[in-house]
């Protein structure tokens, strides 16, 4: 049986040396571990001060941050959110490909291809008909993905917490990594199709081109005809659809459920989209997107999704876990004769 080694260093370049005088060949692999723990602890003595000062200065770089980040909103929103909208699309790009997370990736590249379609079928002129639906469904779509990927990586971390892992014999550290991953996606690309329907939003209702300057419409369409996509309208008002409804407006426009859900993101304003009578559309969809309405709430999830933006936006990077980072010593604590692989 190996001895057990006793790791006993001086402070400062002294205790430096006589760990690296440490003849590592005749030792055991608990007994070369120890010794490795005790040169991180005896190169890392003495930096509290240093420390504290970056908490300090950290947290003075946040608060100074965030101020300039909500003036920055207030007077410039179209570049804020073209420029935040850049970085949490393309910087985690770079940290994939260095660190190699190839799942991650190809999610990455397919959820960039798709959108970039949609982006380029919004902002072309003139616009297609059922370029409104096509938006919707797709941003309607990724909304319930990641909200789901979002809820069930909060759950993991609670059930590891309480330690309800244990029950299904697995290991803390991987239930929690499991947790925190799927929350990370989800609260990504929740964030970034939001971004991106707003974009496609501000393209879309410059172009929508249903009214004429005037105020009036240019054409006429019957019962039968949706007046936003111009297709037909097969499932009537009063009845239930298989696939989406039919709803009809206070000026007695029909609309494909799709359609009107689309300009509510489009329009931006309480508008039937072919005659521009006021409609409040609030009353009959109390959200575009139907579930963070019921589970959030419309101003409690634009807000939880406006500061992932900003915490974002401020750590970029850093939030992303990264192999290169020195995690802390989860058995001793700083204090190396108590410490045990």
């Amino acid at each position: 049986m190996a001895a057990v080694v006793e790791v006993e260093v001086g402070g400062g370049a002294a205790g430096e040396r006589e760990l690296d005088e440490v003849d590592m060949s005749d030792l055991s692999p608990e007994e070369q571990w120890r010794v490795e723990h005790a040169r991180m602890h005896a190169k890392h003595r003495g930096h509290e001060a240093m420390h504290a000062e970056m908490v300090l200065i950290l947290i003075a770089t946040l608060v100074v941050a965030q101020l300039l980040l909500v003036q920055w909103k207030q007077r410039h929103p179209r570049s804020y959110n073209m420029v935040t909208l850049f970085q949490m699309w393309v910087v985690p790009l770079y940290f994939t490909v260095k660190l190699h997370w190839w799942r991650f990736l190809v999610i990455w590249i397919l959820f960039s291809a798709v959108t970039a379609f949609v982006t380029f079928r919004a902002t072309r002129k003139p616009l297609v008909q059922t370029t409104p639906r096509l938006v919707y469904k797709w941003f309607l779509l990724i909304y319930k993905i990641s909200y789901a990927t979002g809820i069930v990586g909060y759950m993991a971390v609670m059930f590891t917490l309480f330690g309800l892992n244990l029950l299904f014999k697995i290991k803390p550290e991987d239930a929690m990594d499991f947790g925190i991953s799927l929350l990370f996606y989800g609260l990504y690309y929740g964030v970034l199709e939001r971004d991106f329907a707003e974009m496609c939003a501000d393209y879309m209702a410059s172009t929508i081109g249903f009214y004429s300057e005037s105020g009036m419409p240019t054409k006429h369409l019957s019962d039968s005809v949706c007046a936003v996509c111009g297709q037909q309208i097969f499932v009537d008002v009063s009845e239930e659809g298989i696939i989406e409804n039919t709803y009809r407006l206070s000026c007695n426009h029909v609309f494909h459920e799709f359609c009107i859900r689309g300009w509510c993101i489009v329009g931006k304003k309480q508008t039937c989209p072919y005659c521009k009578e006021k409609v409040d559309l609030k009353r009959m969809f109390s959200n575009p997107y139907p579930l963070l309405g019921s589970l959030l709430g419309v101003g409690c999830g634009k807000k939880v999704l406006d500061s992932v933006t900003c915490i974002w936006v401020l750590l970029g990077p850093s939030l992303l876990p990264s192999t290169y980072s020195q995690p802390p010593c989860s058995h001793c604590h700083g204090q190396i004769d108590l410490c045990q692989p």
